[in-house]
């Protein structure tokens, strides 16, 4: 005779045992309109009893509403009909989890517009899950978003070859807008390509200039990946750790900037003068290539930072920023 296999029975539960499955299984039922109990049992890896019960309790589970007692509508709910009849779960009514704040429409459209933005640059490879997470945002604001589409842009495609030269090991040739809006026509030897913020560069040994250059990626025009390959390896150069290298041509800046945004000075290698204890400013001199470089510096941190010398440097600094404003006046 064979010999009989005992059925799969639930195993009872403790009651901390049990909340903690049902704060599990709520979530997961939300996430699906509709799922069948042999489905949730999978998932979850118990019998479709243990899930058949579960729903049975969810359905006298809630919180009570302002008359401290339950009401129908202060009680989780399910269609019985397919419960019963076809073994599927369907949640008709949702408490609390509902009352939990969510993003407006223009919130929910200005995310969806940032992860459009990264799922276009060529380190984001997992497309389907930031897809994913968009519907997710659709679906939980208050309203419908608004439609957004970022297009790509010249930088991209830029961003793109660059990357493309420096994984394939051959030389790049652009012609590049140097920080005195010069048009000078370059052949690199891509090594890494870097950001910081918004902003990305190409770090290579440039052979107009016999050295290693960094170069902003949106100051690139024309670039054309070369057959050739890079005469420079990046085990025969050594790239510094900051971004940008001073030289003896840099312009000396004396600003006053908040403490706690000094960090993000780094990269400009400051030296601090003396720092006033009263109210966390600190005076710190740093040296820039060109002041369009110090207007962008000082654009990217509104109220931190103010120039105080040279009178040139405040000069252009004021000037850029009553241009700006007379532009929203306008």
């Amino acid at each position: 005779m064979a010999e009989r296999v005992p059925s799969q029975k639930a195993q009872p539960q403790r009651a901390q045992d049990k909340l903690a499955f049902l704060l599990s299984l709520v979530p997961y039922l939300i996430d699906r309109d509709r799922v069948s109990v042999s489905e949730v049992a999978t998932h979850f890896g118990v019998p479709e009893q243990q899930i058949r019960d579960a729903v049975q309790l969810l359905a006298v589970s809630g919180i009570p509403g302002e008359t401290n007692s339950y009401q129908h509508g202060d009680l989780f709910d399910i269609a019985w009909d397919s419960f019963e009849d076809d073994d599927e779960i369907v949640l008709t009514n949702l408490v609390a989890i509902d009352d939990s704040p969510r993003f407006s429409a223009r919130e929910a459209a200005a995310l969806i517009a940032g992860l459009q933005y990264l799922s276009s640059l060529p380190e984001q490879a997992d497309r389907a899950a930031i897809a994913s997470l968009m519907s997710k945002l659709s679906r939980g604001a208050s309203a419908e978003p608004s439609a957004v589409a970022v297009a790509a842009s010249e930088t991209d495609e830029t961003l793109q070859l660059a990357r493309d030269s420096v994984e394939r090991g051959v030389q790049l040739e652009f012609t590049y807008v140097d920080s005195r809006g010069e048009l000078e026509d370059r052949k690199v030897d891509p090594l890494r390509v870097e950001s910081i913020d918004s902003d990305w560069y190409l770090r290579g040994w440039c052979h107009l200039r016999e050295a290693i250059r960094t170069f902003r990626i949106d100051r690139i025009s024309r670039p054309r990946i070369t057959d050739e390959p890079i005469s420079h390896e990046p085990s025969d150069v050594t790239l510094p750790e900051t971004l940008f290298e001073g030289s003896d041509d840099d312009l000396s800046v004396t600003i006053e900037v908040d403490s706690a945004a000094l960090p993000l000075l780094a990269d400009y290698a400051p030296e601090t003068v003396s720092a006033d204890a009263s109210d966390g400013r600190m005076t710190v001199s740093l040296r820039v290539s060109h002041y369009h470089g110090l207007k962008r510096l000082i654009a990217s941190m509104p109220g931190a930072v103010t120039v105080l010398a040279p009178a040139e440097a405040r000069a252009v600094v004021r000037e850029w920023a009553s241009a700006g404003a007379a532009r929203y006046e306008a």
